[in-house]
């Protein structure tokens, strides 16, 4: 620990404040002691997000579902896009993709948007991390029961073992995001450029994933071994790989759409989707969870380097 002021400030030269050295441990401990002000500043954000709207949280069914059908009438009606039951092939990229975004992009700006806050009341500056991700996990949820009608509306049910991998991939994408969340918001607050550059990174990273177009598509075009390997490098890939083999490609979606008649099951629409198989998924979600272990470890210690100046910073 190396922090002294004697409250002489030397001219032309700013004054930097060292945090004192606080163990990881020590930091998730104290997050956890604080866990009702995440509750209350997520419940804050919510009813922020929503205040003065005649239709209140019922946006958040609505907003999926119209984006859905959006994404659905532009893919499939206009570019007649190939793909069968496209909405629940798209449905199942966009959950995991919504989640990341709004995570990532929220948290990036989450202590300058606090800044009053951080100023006047010490706690924890991660909650505030952890309420933009906490946000985003409520929406995931009402989108989660948006894909879960549209299932039933197409009558077709997760397609096992695959479903089964489905809490582990959200443990992958929760760490992951975690990481790139403390990250970017205390890289943010002394180059406030981050922000936008995240948002232009974003937004081609969405288009490297497989949401709007199929493995097919993706793996027909990555013609060298390598740039296969580095496309499925990205850890949210992969999570979203596992999402459409487990709640689309189902062999089985059997009963007919005409009323009261049942027909034979349709073809399956795994020729769609990446061929890999569950030890496949598990070696990647094992290699992701360390090496964002290891990530998440560091941004927090980084973090904890550069908050001892925030406060001066805003």
């Amino acid at each position: 620990m190396s922090a002294v002021d004697d409250g002489i400030k030397p001219l032309g030269k700013p004054v930097r404040i060292l945090t004192p050295e606080v163990s990881v441990i020590s930091r998730l401990q104290r997050m956890w002691a604080e866990r009702e002000l995440l509750v209350f500043m997520v419940s804050r954000d919510l009813s922020v997000k929503y205040k003065g709207s005649a239709l209140g949280f019922a946006w958040s069914f609505l907003n999926p579902a119209l984006t859905l059908a959006i994404y659905d009438f532009v893919f499939s009606v206009a570019l007649h896009n190939p793909v069968p039951d496209f909405a629940i092939y798209l449905m199942c990229g966009l959950v995991i993709w919504n989640f990341f975004f709004n995570s990532v992009l929220t948290a990036c700006a989450s202590v300058v948007n606090n800044s009053g806050l951080i100023k006047k009341v010490s706690f924890s500056r991660e909650i505030l991390v952890l309420s933009s991700m906490g946000t985003a996990a409520v929406f995931f949820f009402f989108q989660a029961i948006i894909l879960t009608v549209v299932l039933a509306l197409f009558h077709l049910v997760p397609q096992t073992p695959y479903v089964y991998l489905v809490p582990l991939a959200l443990v992958v994408l929760i760490i992951f995001t975690s990481t790139l969340s403390i990250f970017f918001s205390a890289v943010n607050v002394y180059f406030r450029d981050t922000y936008h550059i995240l948002e232009v990174l974003l937004m081609a990273w969405f288009w490297a994933t497989p949401t709007v177009y199929t493995w097919q598509v993706a793996s027909s075009g990555l013609t060298h071994h390598h740039l296969t390997w580095i496309y499925l490098a990205d850890p949210i890939a992969p999570i979203i790989l596992l999402m459409q083999r487990a709640f689309y490609g189902n062999p089985l979606a059997g009963v007919a759409r005409t009323a009261g008649m049942k027909v034979p099951p349709p073809a399956p629409h795994t020729h769609y989707l990446a061929n890999f198989d569950l030890s496949w998924y598990l070696k990647d979600f094992g290699i992701v969870i360390l090496v964002s272990s290891i990530l998440f470890v560091l941004s927090l210690k980084l973090f904890g380097k550069l908050e001892g100046n925030f406060a001066e910073e805003l």
